[in-house]
């Protein structure tokens, strides 16, 4: 068990937090985070914090404004309480999508948010698989972006990887970074989905560049949040001659008609990690597979602690 090492949550993903818990061997703090009959929020932190080194689990995951509010709250109360050290782990940052401004007279939503977490009093972030990785540079603050890959690698490596006959696909062009390194860890070739998208949330398939042909496709993104640009890749796959669709990333949002989108496409199966807790509805795709990252997230946890280094877990 570390010492001077205290971990605490909120509302948003206990299950995970526990998880992590055991895999440090440390108890959750004690922590009572509850709300009025009008909605507020209320936090009070129920132990002794001062000068501890102190995690605050919360993923902004749906419902998306009241888990950041607990977050800042959380934090503040342990400001209050005069903590050593706050590090806000937040396995999935919400609003990271709306990072720059892409039309005139809207926000930068994930800088601000970025700016109320640091105003909060937290002195470090942890995360996973931002959207994008300048988001860390929003804060001014050290951030450490873990990578999921690791995890889905090794569930990947197990069950899906003949060198020959595996395609890593990148649903736009913005993931392709992502998807070569997936694929030179499996010794594989790519594929990009070349797509035009008209508004949030839609966007339309328009081409397939590289050979699927009769080859097992794997989907690789951060997020899925409706579902429609990965059935709708999946579906570009098929028509390209793929043998096979899989779908695999790292958050699984899956918002809207995303389960009755998945459930019903040529997708055969969903890998994702446990970064944000799934509803009952969510719990229905039928095609689901969850990955815990647990274990490196405390890893990460014990070594920020430990003041060791981060990076070679992904070397």
């Amino acid at each position: 068990m570390p010492e001077g090492i205290e971990l605490f949550t909120g509302n948003a993903h206990k299950k995970l937090a526990g998880e992590i818990a055991k895999y440090l061997d440390i108890p959750i703090g004690d922590a009572k985070v509850t709300e009025f009959s009008d909605g507020e929020i209320s936090v009070h932190i129920k132990e002794n914090v001062r000068g501890a080194d102190v995690f605050v689990l919360q993923p902004t995951s749906m419902p998306v404004n009241r888990n950041i509010m607990e977050l800042l709250l959380m934090v503040d109360a342990l400001k209050r309480a005069s903590a050593g050290r706050i590090t806000a782990v937040i396995p999935y940052y919400g609003y990271a999508r709306q990072d720059r401004k892409v039309q005139p007279r809207v926000p930068i939503s994930a800088k601000l948010v970025a700016d109320i977490i640091t105003a909060a009093g937290t002195n470090r972030i942890l995360t996973m698989d931002l959207h994008a990785a300048q988001i860390q540079g929003f804060f001014n603050i050290p951030v450490d972006n873990l990578y999921a890959a690791p995890v889905l690698l090794e569930y990947v490596q197990k069950k899906y990887n003949s060198r020959k006959n595996l395609v890593i696909v990148s649903p736009d062009a913005g993931g392709v970074e992502r998807a070569r390194s997936f694929a030179k860890n499996l010794q594989s070739s790519i594929a990009i989905i070349d797509k035009r998208r008209e508004e949030a949330n839609v966007s339309e398939i328009m081409n397939v560049i590289g050979d699927v042909k009769g080859k097992n496709t794997i989907i690789l993104d951060d997020m899925i949040d409706t579902g429609g640009t990965t059935v709708q890749a999946a579906d570009a796959l098929i028509a390209k001659g793929a043998k096979r669709v899989v779908a695999a990333c790292t958050h699984a949002v899956l918002s809207g008609p995303a389960v009755s989108r998945v459930n019903e496409s040529v997708i055969e199966e969903l890998i994702v990690t446990n970064t944000t807790p799934l509803d009952s509805k969510q719990k229905q795709c039928k095609k689901l597979t969850v990955l815990s990252i647990a274990p490196l997230i405390g890893e990460a946890i014990k070594r920020i602690h430990e003041e060791t280094s981060i990076s070679s877990l992904f070397v």
